[in-house]
């Protein structure tokens, strides 16, 4: 995406001339022509009729060039000075040609153009039949003094002009900016969401999985244990559905709080293996977590506690009935390591979505400022991630 030029051409700064706009700018210009020339006007009609009428051809021949002024308009300025040197009504388109190129602010041009208007406005001072009353430096002062003006309000109006381009541009850039930001926020926040539904109904559903599949293994089942081991199945459910609502609460909540309750922090990592524990999963959780100085941040807790969820998740797909080892370590000043590891299992494919839980992880660390690495190390699949305690 480029801003807008330093200095950007009149062409692109100048505004479309609309046929209201045209008819009034040549209605000034006549009204400049009809006073410039009305002294000698009334003569030449008087006594000499042929150059009342050639004047009247070269007006008429300025205002249909000063119409055409945006396509040349250093060539058209400078043919309608010199047609307005033997015609007083070509005054007016003369002006409107000297302000238009003005308005490039070209110093050159403007220059050249001021110059040659000077020259044909005495020029003219001479050739119309009019009696001098008045001392001819008062003349020339007058007309300097008159052409000064009017290309400086040329340069003025190009000034202008160019100001609210670019304003124009920068707005125009800004809010082209701002839906890049927008489209961005919703991204990031699609996949905010994907990772906290992943690792909200991946644990669950893996819980209720492992139990689906033992009832059906189970073909000697009594029906009392039957139906408790479908009522835990309806319990995991339950609680699926719930942690999903707080997911999705925070869609519905306009303030971005979650609606439904707190999202876990670091006090629940106990909870989660516990709760481990209790499905038949062998964990042995060692905690050396230096937290006599601060409290653990909330976001980082949470971190934490996703990262654990996954690896859990992970052994129970991949190697049910492994012994799961988790340690975590760290301080305020060093941050917090977290280690998982589990034997590998032996089944020999992956299930459907194997790995899009990592790939979320990875992103969740690296969002706070940290890194997460995974793979086998021996007869091991290891997860280790580090998380800044401040991030």
């Amino acid at each position: 995406m480029t801003g807008p030029t330093e200095h950007p051409s009149a062409a692109e700064t100048r505004p479309e001339v609309t046929p209201l706009g045209q008819a009034w700018r040549l209605a000034l210009c006549l009204l400049i022509g009809l006073t410039a020339w009305s002294q000698a006007a009334e003569r030449e009609w008087a006594e000499q009729r042929t150059m009342f009428w050639f004047e009247v051809v070269l007006g008429a021949l300025a205002f249909v060039l000063v119409v055409f002024r945006r396509r040349a308009p250093v060539a058209i300025a400078a043919a309608t000075a010199c047609l307005s040197t033997f015609s007083g009504l070509a005054a007016g388109p003369a002006t409107l040609g000297a302000v238009s190129v003005a308005t490039t602010r070209r110093p050159l041009p403007i220059i050249a153009i001021g110059l040659l208007n000077i020259a044909c406005a005495l020029g003219y001072i001479f050739y119309a039949p009019v009696e001098q009353v008045m001392p001819l430096w008062v003349s020339v002062a007058i007309t300097l003094a008159v052409n000064t003006a009017m290309m400086g309000w040329g340069m003025y109006i190009g000034s202008r002009r160019e100001l609210i381009w670019t304003l124009r541009q920068r707005a125009a850039r800004a809010e082209r900016e701002q839906e890049l930001r927008v489209a961005q926020g919703r991204s990031q926040e699609r996949e905010r969401i994907a990772r906290e539904m992943h690792d909200v109904l991946a644990h669950r559903i893996t819980q209720i999985s492992m139990q689906a599949g033992a009832l059906a293994f189970r073909e000697d089942l009594p029906t009392h244990q039957l139906r408790e081991g479908l009522g835990e199945i309806q319990g995991k459910a339950g609680e699926a559905i719930d942690e999903l609502r707080g997911v999705l609460g925070v869609l519905r909540d306009h303030t971005g709080k979650l609606v439904d309750g707190p999202q876990p922090t670091y006090s629940d990592v106990g909870g989660l293996v516990a709760e481990a524990r209790a499905n038949g999963v062998t964990v042995e959780l060692v905690d050396r977590v230096d937290r006599s100085t601060a409290a653990i941040p909330d976001p980082v807790g949470r971190a934490v506690y996703r990262i654990i969820q996954e690896g859990l998740t992970n052994s129970v797909k991949h190697a049910p009935g492994a012994h799961v080892s988790i340690e975590i370590s760290g301080s305020r000043r060093e941050g917090i390591e977290v280690l998982i590891s589990n034997p590998l299992g032996f089944s020999g494919g992956a299930p459907h979505g194997a790995g899009l839980g990592l790939v979320g992880l990875v992103e969740r660390a690296e969002l706070r400022g940290g890194t997460l690495v995974h793979g086998r190390e021996g007869s091991a699949f290891v997860v280790r991630a580090s998380i800044p305690w401040a991030a």
